[in-house]
């Protein structure tokens, strides 16, 4: 199986949270802005935590509950040129070789980057710290603009990859529009 690549939002889900067959879990993400140190943004599952469970009306399992995070920052987050997002995760009882991740973030359906990144190697049963570096690249200030005057039109799928094989698809929306 090679890896996909989409020059657009994709609005369902490629993958089912079952098929997540290593047990990945993601336990602490932070953002931080690289030329200053500062925290900008940072959550963690409580420690002995499982999985949240949530249910739609009518009692059917919410399929991506978990897998969708929306963030607000302020219009100055998208002036910055570098962060580091760190994520800590969990790994189940299997190995897992080659695990990658492949962002990609829109505006209104309009590819703004592409992200590519591997974590490598990830022993059974462990838990991982990992600091990605963003490069964010230069936006014109009426693209800026549009993007504080319209929250949450700026998305981002998260392909996550393990041998190739994808296993865990997360979405994201973003609003620019915080201290406004």
């Amino acid at each position: 199986t090679s890896v996909l690549l989409f020059s657009f939002h994709i609005p369902d889900y490629l993958c089912r949270p079952e098929d997540n067959i290593y047990n990945i879990d993601f336990t602490r993400f932070k953002i931080r802005d690289l030329e200053t140190g500062t925290v900008l943004f940072e959550i963690a599952k409580p420690p002995n935590s499982g999985p949240v469970e949530s249910e739609e009306e009518g009692g059917d399992p919410d399929t991506s509950a978990g897998r969708f995070v929306r963030y607000q920052f302020t219009p100055a987050f998208l002036k910055l040129r570098t962060v580091g997002a760190t994520v800590e995760f969990t790994v189940g009882d299997r190995p897992i070789n080659s695990f990658r991740m492949i962002e990609r973030h829109y505006f209104q359906g309009r590819l703004l980057k592409n992200f590519d990144f591997d974590f490598g190697f990830c022993i059974p049963n462990s838990r991982n710290t990992c600091e990605h570096i963003y490069e964010f690249p230069q936006l014109p200030d009426d693209l800026i603009r549009q993007m504080v005057a319209h929250p949450y039109e700026t998305r981002s799928d998260s392909f996550y990859f393990v041998d190739n094989k994808l296993i865990m698809h997360n979405k994201a929306d973003y609003a620019y529009n915080g201290g406004l």
